[in-house]
């Protein structure tokens, strides 16, 4: 038995997931009153916030809106709270498109969570990091292998570490992600090293076999590393931090986020809660399930019905051998021999078999029916030719007559 880990499933293109950290109080209030607020502005068709809230004290949203194209989409937004804190909440969000997800399309997250300077929701999940960003790599060695470790393995969030040649000046400590798509600004970290901990960076990097160029920048592959990444497509050798576009890097960006990647590690459930748990229904939806339901129902009605019969049938032919087998009892007729016992099937379907073929032998054994004779078989004679146990006399010499 193979002790690997079994692959996760490919995230379906239609499908848009993110997770991230809430660190200040009352998450669920500030939820509702950006949906309202979208509502009544008509950016969102509807919003429900399920009355069952699911495993662990975890609350839902959930969202429909329409994207350019009138392309409808679906969003649930799950929030539980965090390891260890008395405050603050894990949120995660699962959007999906009734077509496959341009990136363009306006971020899922803006429509649960206000935008802002001052927002409490846009921090990583694990490390508590800004999302979209600059997010300076720490001094402290142990906290570096952290940092890394995590973003070097992470499949919810892309991350991009970007190196410093020289310290920047005010133009260059903005983002450089910042001119990223709307859909893709809230699932991307920047990761700066500052210009003396080039090696540092690339002594943890080298556990994960990618290389961060000098003055350069990388977009760190994930694990696994979706199929047809290559560090070298991935990498930029050089990135001006002048406040010019990095032309090189967004590129690189937008073609990871392109590549066909497994699903999030545990975003599995989450999807599957999207799908099938799915509460905000319109009119034509509902009718749909009620249809659904109907027919469900009737094709378990009509197998329940088909097997009654078959059961009903299974039972009468056992009455019927067994009244013959009573019969043959008291006509004092059964046979010596019992049959033998088929080991295959239910109990039931052994006694209607051996009571079937009891059925056949003792119909064969009622008074007034005559055996068949044997062939050859005369009235105490043997067959013609004589006796097939005697063998001539040796040397060929004829019986005598008269004897």
């Amino acid at each position: 038995m193979s002790n690997s880990p079994s692959p996760r499933p490919a995230s379906p293109p239609t499908v848009w997931p993110a997770r991230g950290r809430h660190t200040g109080p009352a998450a669920e209030d500030v939820v509702r009153r950006r949906l309202k607020q979208l509502k009544a502005d008509g950016v969102i068709h509807d919003h429900l916030e399920p009355e069952h809230a699911g495993p662990g004290g975890e609350k839902v949203f959930e969202a429909r809106w329409l994207v350019p194209g009138e392309v409808t989409v679906r969003a649930r937004l799950a929030l539980s709270p965090l390891a260890g804190s008395g405050q603050g909440r894990e949120w995660v969000l699962m959007a999906e498109a009734e077509q496959p997800w341009d990136p363009r399309w306006p971020s899922p997250a803006t429509m649960f969570w206000p935008q802002g300077p001052d927002t409490d929701w846009e921090y990583e999940a694990v490390t508590g990091l800004r999302l979209g960003e600059v997010t300076p790599l720490p001094d402290d060695d142990k906290d570096l292998r952290r940092v890394l470790r995590h973003a070097a393995r992470d499949t919810w969030t892309l991350h991009v570490v970007v190196h410093e040649a020289m310290t920047p000046d005010e133009r260059g400590r903005a983002t450089v992600v910042r001119v990223l798509p709307e859909g893709l600004r809230h699932r991307v970290v920047e990761h700066r090293a500052a210009p003396h901990r080039f090696r540092a960076v690339n002594w943890v990097l080298d556990d994960f076999d990618v290389r961060l160029p000098r003055g350069g920048a990388l977009v760190l592959p994930g694990s696994p590393a979706p199929p047809g990444y290559d560090v070298r497509d991935f990498s930029v050798r050089s990135v001006f931090l002048d406040g010019t576009e990095p032309t090189e890097l967004i590129d690189a960006v937008n073609r990871f986020a392109a590549l066909p990647r497994p699903l999030p590690n545990g975003a599995d459930r989450d999807l599957t809660a999207l799908r099938e748990e799915w509460q905000l229904l319109t009119l034509e939806e509902e009718l749909a399930r009620a249809r659904e339901l109907v027919t469900m129902y009737s094709e378990a009605l009509e197998a329940m019905t088909k097997s009654r019969d078959l059961y009903r049938e299974a039972a009468e032919r056992a009455h019927e051998a067994l009244a013959v087998y009573r019969e043959s009892e008291a006509e004092g007729t059964l046979p010596a021999r019992r049959q033998a016992r088929t080991a295959a099937g239910s109990p039931f379907q052994q006694l209607a078999r051996g009571l079937e073929r009891l059925k056949g032998t003792a119909l064969s054994l009622r008074p007034g029916t005559t055996p068949a004779r044997r062939p050859n078989d005369d009235e105490g004679g043997s067959p013609a030719g004589g006796d097939a146990g005697t063998s001539p006399p040796a040397g060929g010499s004829k019986p005598r007559t008269g004897d």
